[in-house]
């Protein structure tokens, strides 16, 4: 039994379509191998290139995306910015305050120091056994009065 492409004693059913061209009775010259090598070749290169393209665009999408957002997180710092630097200037003011009241009480020690308590300091030894008797007989007569 002879097939249509020469062999003898194989039907179709055993030499499958797919092995066809490979068994064909023409070769292929060193010029057309190259050719289909090199076209194989572009075709993967351009598959490989526009996923790239692809993934490149998504990633100017995010991109994009995530520059909308800081310019918005930018915006909000200055606003944030402006807050912080009021508050600041109003803590000075208050710093400011704190200080005048304490130089205004250091000066009003100062002043009850040197003008009441060192002059007054000289009768102590004399003032505070006095006051001490007059507080034990004061003591004494509330005592009596409850009793």
């Amino acid at each position: 039994m002879t097939c249509s492409w020469g062999e003898k004693g194989l039907s179709r059913i055993d030499k499958p379509l797919l092995f066809h061209y490979v068994y064909s009775a023409m070769p292929l010259t060193l010029n057309q191998v190259l050719f289909l090598v090199l076209t194989f070749a572009a075709v993967i290169l351009v598959i490989y290139l526009v996923r790239f393209l692809v993934q490149i665009r998504r990633t100017a999408a995010e991109g994009e995306k995530t520059l909308a957002e800081l310019g918005i997180l930018a915006k909000h710092l200055t606003e944030l910015d402006l807050v912080v630097k009021e508050k600041v200037e109003d803590l000075g003011k208050t710093l400011e305050a704190s200080k005048r009241a304490a130089v205004n009480i250091s000066e009003a020690s100062s002043l009850i120091t040197s003008k009441f308590i060192w002059p007054s300091s000289k009768f102590l030894p004399i003032a505070l056994p006095i006051a001490r008797f007059v507080w034990r007989q004061w003591k004494k007569r509330k005592e009596k009065s409850h009793v």
